[in-house]
C-alpha cells in the first residue's frame, strides 16, 4: 500500500496532475490486492535522511562512514536499462572502486529471484507491487522510496504501415499486438490501457518483460505492443510511438529499495542515495521518465 513507500518531496508532474493523481489512487487500490515481485542485495554507506544533502546528492557516504568499494549488483526492472546504464557509470565515476553489476528483466522475475536466494545489494521495481513481495519477505531495509513514474505507450513499426491511431485500433484481428504477461508492470499496464479504453485485445504473445515487446516490435515480427513511453523515447529510428490519452493511460511507480544483508551494504546506501539525488533524478528524466508522484 502507499504508506509502505517514502516519496522524494518535489512537484507534480506538469500536464495531466488531476488524471494521474485519478490514476494513481486507482492503481493503488489495485496494488494493496496483488502481490509482486523485487528487491536486491544492498551494500549501506551511512547517508543522511535526505537525499538532497550533498552527500546523499553526490552518491557518498556521510563523515565517518565507510566509503563504498567492491562490485555493487543491482537487480532492475528492464524498463529502466539505459537510464541505469548512464546512473551506473556516472555512479562508478563518482566512487573510484566501485563496479555496478546490474541484472535487468521483469520486476516479478527479480523479486522472485530475490525471495530464492540471488545475491542483490539493491531491487528496483516498475510496480510497487513486485516490491513489496520483497518487503513481504523482510528483505528489504528500510522502507523502499519512490524514485521515478512511467506512462504506457503504444509502439509501432517504424512508418506505422498499419496505421493505428487509437488503443481501439489493436482490437483489430489483423493487426498483430505483443504485451507484457499480466504478472509484469508493463503487463498490468497493458491490461488497464484496455480496460480503461473499453476494448478487447487478444495478444499474439505475452513477454516476460518490456524488452520482449520491443524486441517483437522493432525486429518487425509483431505491428504493435504496449511499452512504456520511455522505451519508445528509447528506440527512436528502431519504432514510432502512438500516445494514449490520459483517460486511457495508466502510471506506474518505480520504488527502490536496499536488499536486508546485502553483499556490499555501503554501496548500496550510497547507489539509492545517488538516484534520489539530483544528478540521479536528471538522468531519469532524460531517458522520459516522470518525476515520482505525477
Amino acid at each position: 500500500m502507499r504508506q509502505m513507500f517514502h516519496r522524494l518531496p518535489g512537484h507534480r508532474g506538469g500536464i495531466r496532475v488531476s488524471r494521474s493523481c485519478a490514476l494513481r489512487d486507482l492503481r493503488h487500490v489495485r496494488v494493496a490486492a496483488g502481490a509482486g515481485a523485487a528487491a536486491l542485495a544492498v551494500t549501506l554507506a551511512a547517508c543522511t535522511s535526505s537525499p538532497t544533502t550533498s552527500a546523499a546528492a553526490a552518491g557518498t557516504p556521510a563523515s565517518g562512514s565507510a566509503k563504498p568499494t567492491g562490485t555493487l549488483v543491482v537487480f532492475a526492472a528492464t524498463s529502466l536499462t539505459e537510464a541505469f546504464d548512464k546512473i551506473g557509470a556516472q555512479f562508478e565515476k563518482a566512487n573510484p572502486g566501485v563496479t555496478v553489476k546490474f541484472n535487468y528483466n521483469g520486476s516479478s522475475s527479480l523479486a522472485t529471484q530475490i525471495t530464492q536466494g540471488a545475491p542483490a545489494d539493491v531491487f528496483a521495481s516498475a510496480a510497487p507491487s513486485n516490491m513489496k513481495t520483497v518487503t513481504d519477505a523482510g528483505l528489504a531495509t528500510g522502507t523502499p522510496k519512490f524514485f521515478a513514474a512511467n506512462s504506457g505507450e503504444i509502439m509501432v513499426e517504424t512508418g506505422n504501415p498499419m496505421n493505428i491511431k487509437s488503443v481501439k485500433d489493436l482490437a483489430n484481428p489483423a493487426v498483430k499486438v505483443v504485451v507484457c504477461a499480466p504478472e509484469v508492470p508493463c503487463g498490468k499496464v497493458a491490461t488497464a490501457v484496455f480496460k480503461n479504453a473499453g476494448v478487447t485485445v487478444k495478444p499474439v504473445s505475452q513477454e516476460q518483460n518490456v524488452g520482449g515487446v520491443v524486441t517483437k516490435v522493432t525486429l518487425g515480427e509483431a505491428d504493435a505492443g504496449i511499452v512504456y513511453v520511455t522505451d519508445v523515447k528509447a528506440n527512436e529510428g528502431k519504432a514510432d510511438g502512438v500516445p494514449i490519452p490520459a483517460d486511457q493511460n495508466d502510471i506506474t511507480d518505480y520504488p527502490i529499495a536496499e536488499i536486508k544483508d546485502a553483499p556490499n551494504s555501503a554501496a548500496a546506501a550510497a547507489f539509492v542515495a545517488y538516484v534520489l539525488g539530483p544528478d540521479g533524478q536528471q538522468v531519469l528524466k532524460s531517458f522520459g521518465f516522470l518525476p515520482p508522484g505525477s
